[in-house]
């Protein structure tokens, strides 16, 4: 169950992606970030008054408050690489420093989450992984491939702090805080460094609408991502959701740009091929290590 709303999730990414890029486009990288906190705000405090929640009322360690700012570097991170390198090559790029980050979390137990050790087979699903990742960057800008990394970094530490601070509130608090905090970083990153900004020109509403959803499909992706994301590993959340995004990434670049691309396709597969691959490992693993109920009764 879990897995199957992972995939959903990376199917939300993919359109949220996509809809903050069409927003970048109309009014800038940094006033595109205000407008996407300000939207998820609105629907995130509409459903924390409807649930009477009292979100201030308790405190907590401060750094479990950074979900929001890191979010916001993640939004922008995104935005500025956004037309500089292929939206494949984005989540390829974000996708390995997910996997990066996912791995040594698991590895060591950080942030308190449940350790789930590496082993040697599992390279061999890796490979594929690594393969794909690298088949989908079919053009390098120094730049946009650095914050492209760090993007997906950001994710995975935004998207554990804001879950740990559910784990003490509920995931809507959680939540309303990811949006509160990012939009109180956001807004002086706007005035200090968003001066080329269309805003500053000339302020109109875009006539497609959708490209103001990114916000509220980013709210969704928080809450689900703050039930799951203790639940599974963090290796295997990273993968579940990018076999989302590709593949629905491939279904959008064919509507947005009437092109269809066999790298992505491609890159997809062998990501999927490697999750398979290290899914059956651990299968065979749990099997050994804990034999059904049968076979240590009858050794007493």
């Amino acid at each position: 169950m879990y897995y199957l709303i992972s995939l959903l999730t990376g199917i939300f990414i993919s359109l949220m992606v996509a809809f903050n890029g069409g927003l970048t486009k109309q009014y800038g990288v940094y006033f595109a970030t205000v407008i996407v906190h300000i939207t998820g705000l609105i629907l995130i405090t509409a459903l924390v008054l409807a649930k009477h929640e009292r979100p201030f009322s308790k405190k907590h360690a401060w750094f479990l408050y950074l979900g929001g700012a890191i979010g916001v570097l993640t939004t922008v991170f995104n935005n500025l690489a956004f037309g500089r390198i292929s939206v494949s090559a984005i989540l390829a790029l974000g996708l390995f420093g997910q996997t990066i980050i996912g791995l040594i979390i698991d590895q060591h137990g950080l942030f308190n989450m449940p350790k789930h050790p590496f082993r040697k087979k599992k390279l061999i699903g890796l490979s594929f992984i690594f393969l794909g990742i690298a088949s989908m960057i079919n053009n390098f800008e120094i730049i946009a491939v650095i914050v492209s990394f760090i993007a997906g970094v950001n994710i995975v530490l935004s998207r554990t702090l804001n879950a740990k601070l559910a784990d003490l509130t509920s995931v809507r608090t959680s939540t309303l805080y990811n949006y509160l905090i990012g939009l109180v970083i956001s807004i002086p990153v706007f005035f200090l460094l968003g001066h080329s900004d269309a805003i500053y020109m000339d302020f109109v509403f875009s006539s497609n609408l959708y490209i103001y959803f990114g916000g509220i499909l980013g709210v969704c992706i928080v809450l689900i991502c703050n039930m799951i994301v203790a639940k599974i590993s963090a290796f295997y959340l990273t993968l579940f959701i990018f076999i989302g995004q590709v593949f629905s990434g491939v279904l959008i670049d064919i509507i947005i740009s009437q092109e269809f691309s066999p790298r992505n396709l491609i890159g997809g597969i062998l990501v999927t091929i490697g999750l398979g691959v290290n899914l059956m490992l651990d299968i065979a693993h749990s099997k050994n290590t804990y034999p059904p109920y049968g076979s240590w009764y009858t050794d007493i």
